[in-house]
């Protein structure tokens, strides 16, 4: 086990949980339905679908019955990846968005096939214990029951309510704005029409969302209301088992989903960091925080250019995490000012997250998502399916990578992390929040590995946000030295107004030793409403 610095934290509700079986995710009803199933016999792949099932009802502000999802897992033996995100329509043609420079934000010129249903059945199938009707009686109580909305959901429901963009989409007022407005701190919501799909989900293993009476009810909406989505665009899906990239950082190993995600970001980050001896400096002062945000820009400037669904790619992955090239990459960081960087050339050379793991070894790291908050805005009447509007990260450049076509699997920017030593799992993690998600995934790493922060120290700290060219949002406990340093440098800090996105909310579980003997270690974010629980 990693000698921990157990006695230095920050300022935090949280505290670090210690437990042979753990679920950790931004929302306690739903960590305390994965524990449940736990103890009902479950294995962590059981837990997080149990989890993932509820949080698409107590946190809908990220997610929904219409998300996408990513899993990284460690059986007991080896790591598996799971791809469940969504390909664009059959329609969805360059031309079939002419005259626009972007694809649309919301409504149904954003919304691909949604993918977390057929992850959490493909999960069970492959690695589930409990039969998969089981793990989603908990999200159906809680959907006819009703649950009490906490302060950071709630603050983030008022905001979307604010927004034209997406109180004006189908369904949307009807099933989240139930009494003309958002609800109210500790104000019950009940969401029977996602009781509905869930348990049609439940005794189909997720067929009547593809090929089934969802499907059917989806496929009516999008004709009834402009959209292009298709019964046979679901009945075609499938999610994708693939196997995750690896990059060594600090004698550990760092596991991401290949492409179409941008979790090799965090993976280049932090080779372009190897080349500088970042723990030189202290872990909150302006020469170690520098250090990393230019590694993150260089970083974000190649998968930016580069990365989307694999076919489409001009260069690949191990092309982008080529030692040599990163290596010249890091050249170009200058510890005396911040700048701005264009992609290089390889070839020469709203989301939630929930982690979960079991005394028999098994450690889950899974993230879902309807992006930009609410998603698209719809949801489907009758059942409750609130869509995703992944189909925005696409592009309209021609002969881009990421340029959108039929059939295929937008950018994506939700990333499950995975962290080993030597072949052994060492951390399920991961920090939801759009960009944010890569970049959190380095500075709580390097805290972690490189300056012995536990895991709760390492999520409470202080974060700073890239956002493009030099401007980068920081914390308010950021140290004000820091800050200033980080200003003179040629940083432009500015204010943070994406309620969304913000700094980003973390998970993480760290296994200590023989999980049936010592068992794990968990951290969970302060920035959202939610708990590490364990038993």
């Amino acid at each position: 086990m990693k000698p921990f610095d157990w006695k230095a934290g920050y300022p935090s509700r949280r505290s670090p949980l210690f437990a042979r079986n753990i679920v950790s995710t931004s929302h306690p009803l739903a960590a305390q339905a994965g524990l449940a199933v736990l103890q009902a016999g479950g294995n962590a792949v059981d837990a997080a679908i149990a989890t993932a099932a509820c949080m698409t009802l107590v946190e809908p502000c990220s997610n929904g019955l219409g998300s996408d999802a990513f899993c990284i897992l460690w059986d007991g033996r080896r790591l598996h990846g799971l791809n469940a995100s969504g390909p664009a329509p059959a329609a969805w043609t360059p031309g079939f968005f002419a005259g626009g420079a972007t694809l649309p934000m919301r409504g149904w010129g954003s919304v691909t096939v949604p993918g977390a249903v057929g992850g959490w059945a493909a999960l069970s199938e492959r690695f589930g214990k409990l039969p998969f009707a089981e793990l989603m009686q908990p999200a159906i109580a809680i959907a006819e029951r009703g649950y009490a909305v906490p302060p950071v959901v709630q603050g983030k429901w008022v905001m979307a309510a604010e927004l034209g963009e997406l109180t004006s989409q189908p369904g949307f007022a009807q099933a989240f704005l139930p009494r003309g407005r958002a609800p109210r701190v500790g104000e019950l919501f009940r969401f029977p029409d996602a009781a509905r799909s869930l348990r049609l989900i439940a005794e189909s293993r997720g067929e009547a969302f593809y090929r089934g009476e969802i499907a059917h009810a989806m496929a009516h909406f999008a004709r009834d209301t402009g959209g292009a989505l298709t019964e046979a665009d679901l009945a075609a899906y499938r999610p994708e088992w693939v196997t995750p990239l690896a990059k060594d950082f600090a004698g550990h190993t760092l596991h991401e989903i290949p492409p179409n995600g941008q979790g090799i970001a965090a993976q280049m980050a932090l080779g372009l960091l190897e080349h500088w001896d970042v723990a030189d400096h202290a872990v909150d002062g302006p020469e170690a925080q520098h250090l990393m945000i230019e590694a993150m820009k260089l970083a974000f400037a190649d998968v930016y250019r580069y990365v989307a669904e694999p076919a489409a790619m001009p260069v690949s992955p191990s092309q982008l995490l080529a030692p040599d090239y990163l290596a010249e990459r890091a050249k170009l960081i200058d510890p005396m000012r911040a700048q701005v960087f264009g992609a290089g050339n390889p070839v020469k050379g709203g989301t939630i997250y929930l982690t979960a793991a079991d005394e028999s070894g098994m450690m889950v790291s899974f993230i879902q998502s309807n992006y930009m908050g609410f998603g698209s805005g719809l949801v489907l009447p009758g059942y409750g399916v609130s869509l995703q509007n992944r189909g925005h990260c696409f592009t309209l450049e021609g002969g881009h990578p990421n340029q959108v076509a039929p059939g295929k699997r937008p950018f994506h920017t939700i990333i499950p992390g995975f962290l080993a030593r030597d072949g052994a799992p060492v951390m399920s993690f991961g920090v939801m929040g759009g960009n944010m998600q890569p970049q959190g995934h380095l500075q709580t790493l390097v805290r972690m590995l490189k300056y012995d922060q536990n895991p709760q120290a390492a999520c409470d700290a202080p974060r700073w946000r890239f956002n493009e060219g030099l401007s980068i949002n920081v914390e308010p406990h950021m140290p004000a030295a820091t800050v200033a340093a980080l200003q003179a440098l040629g940083h432009q800090i500015g204010d943070i107004h994406d309620s969304y996105q913000d700094f980003g909310a973390g998970q993480f579980i760290w296994r200590l030793g023989d999980p049936g003997v010592e068992g794990y270690v968990a951290a969970s974010d302060p920035r959202r409403d939610g708990a590490a629980v364990g038993w």
